[in-house]
């Protein structure tokens, strides 16, 4: 059984994906080629932006963002507590300081509330200036931008959505990668949308923010010449041939795959509710895209037995995220690392992913929750 099967996927779609790999062959074309710009035409127009910028992978693009931003020494920037290392470490890396916050026990995403309190502290300690918002669509789901962006305009902060895992999630018919002043997402193969290597996107409806990323994208060249370089840059273009992949995968993603992943999900949501553990929750008004399936085990669960159990059974499972951001590490000793996030810890410490993707079916669905029964019956 496979957590997500892209094999079967690269099977349904391979006469389409190997045509568009073989045009790019042919015309020798693998740097900045057509099919960049049909994707990004393609991109911008499925979420509902004015431009969207490709670039190498979803770190570079929130790096990216933060610099269009100006985000830089003694800038605060508002990440949630639960998400991967690389919402915390952008602004980390252009000197700014990640300020931790909890996230909300049912969805999982950024507590507004929570947020509110960090940036009036912030304020109210006077030592760094409240510069940015990451608002991060965990395992497929928007964050609540409705309270959310409010609260950045209260404090005149820019909004990031970090859209890594939440490409083609809804929030009242608004899809996810639209709802920041710039949004981002990830490519990474395991993503909603993935191509066969790395590769990211930035989303605006800034002509400005837009020509800015262009040029920051390939050195800080000058829109008329490649050979002025007008800033300082960086080198994070989307391979061609990743763009080709990507271009019938987004057919995919949009005929199907959306619709199929949700029907998957509905399945586990109604066969998990009578075994004792919590199992994700849509909002209304929301859909999800389904990057993970993730429950919360008994509180009296030893995970890792749980694991190795349905692994022995030949079920994968994965941990999103076992480690809180602000214990990492790398933060270890800083302004960051004295973040109150007792909702995340006590996540990190009872979550479990299970399979999910558009290529399951009703058999492997109950397989997993008959797996997952089971284990979690041998510790009674």
């Amino acid at each position: 059984m496979e957590f997500r099967d892209l094999k079967k996927q690269y099977e349904v779609l391979k006469n389409q994906i190997d045509s568009r790999i073989a045009d790019v062959c042919s015309s020798a074309c693998f740097i900045s080629g057509p099919q960049v710009k049909e994707l990004e035409i393609r991109l911008a127009d499925f979420v509902g932006v004015k431009h969207c910028i490709t670039c190498a992978n979803g770190t570079d693009a929130l790096t990216l963002a933060l610099m269009a931003f100006g985000t830089g020494n003694g800038d605060a920037v508002f990440v949630p507590d639960f998400t991967f290392f690389s919402s915390g470490e952008c602004p980390a890396g252009l000197g700014a300081t990640p300020v931790f916050v909890d996230v909300d026990p049912v969805t999982y995403n950024l507590d507004p509330d929570k947020l509110e309190d960090a940036i009036v502290n912030v304020i109210n300690e006077g030592n760094l200036t409240p510069k940015v918002v990451i608002a991060v669509d965990l395992f497929g789901l928007p964050a609540d931008y409705c309270r959310i962006t409010d609260i950045c305009r209260k404090y005149g902060l820019y909004l990031l959505e970090d859209g890594a895992q939440g490409f083609g999630g809804i929030l009242n018919n608004k899809k996810a990668c639209s709802f920041g002043d710039i949004s981002t997402t990830s490519f990474f193969p395991a993503k909603p949308l993935g191509c066969y290597g790395d590769g990211g996107a930035i989303f605006t409806d800034s002509d400005d923010y837009a020509a800015y990323l262009r040029s920051i994208c390939v050195h800080g060249k000058s829109g008329e010449d490649k050979y002025n370089n007008i800033r300082i840059g960086m080198n994070s273009r989307l391979d061609t041939i990743q763009a080709a992949i990507l271009i019938p995968k987004l057919d995919a993603f949009i005929d199907y795959e959306f619709e199929a992943v949700n029907k998957f999900a509905d399945m586990y949501s109604d066969e998990l509710k009578d075994i004792g553990v919590i199992i994700p929750v849509i909002p209304s008004g929301y859909s999800s895209s389904w990057a993970q399936y993730t429950i919360q085990l008994p509180g009296d669960c030893n995970r890792a037995e749980v694991q190795s159990y349905m692994k022995s059974k030949g079920v994968p499972t994965m941990l999103y995220y076992a480690k809180p951001m602000h214990l990492q590490g790398a933060f270890e000793g800083t302004y960051s690392s004295r973040a109150n996030c007792p909702v995340t810890e006590r996540l990190c410490n009872n979550v479990l992913s299970l399979p999910v993707h558009p290529y399951m079916t009703k058999e492997i669905v109950s397989e997993v929750v008959g797996t997952l029964s089971e284990a979690i019956d041998l510790q009674k």
